[in-house]
């Protein structure tokens, strides 16, 4: 597991052929550095997901799922834990 904050948006299950893996990968880094201010609202900056531009679907960022401290097993996209069995 990765927990350099820096890195936390490279974490990702995708392969680098899906679509527009790029452009997702951007996402989660901006989602993450959003929360890097210090004097954030967590009612207003905080973003703990983003939407995935092919499917519209909500996706947690490696940053929130450290925060949780465990894998739940459904297979999070950006899941910094070793997969569990």
């Amino acid at each position: 597991m990765n927990s350099d904050r820096s890195e936390l948006y490279k974490i990702s299950r995708l392969n680098n052929n899906y679509p527009r893996y790029q452009e997702i990968l951007k996402l989660h880094r901006e989602a993450i550095e959003s929360n890097q201010d210090i004097y954030f609202d967590p009612d207003e900056s905080n973003q703990d997901i983003y939407f995935d531009p092919v499917t519209g679907f909500a996706v947690l960022t490696a940053e929130f799922l450290l925060k949780r401290g465990y894998c739940c097993g459904s297979g999070c996209r950006h899941c910094p834990y070793e997969s569990k069995k």
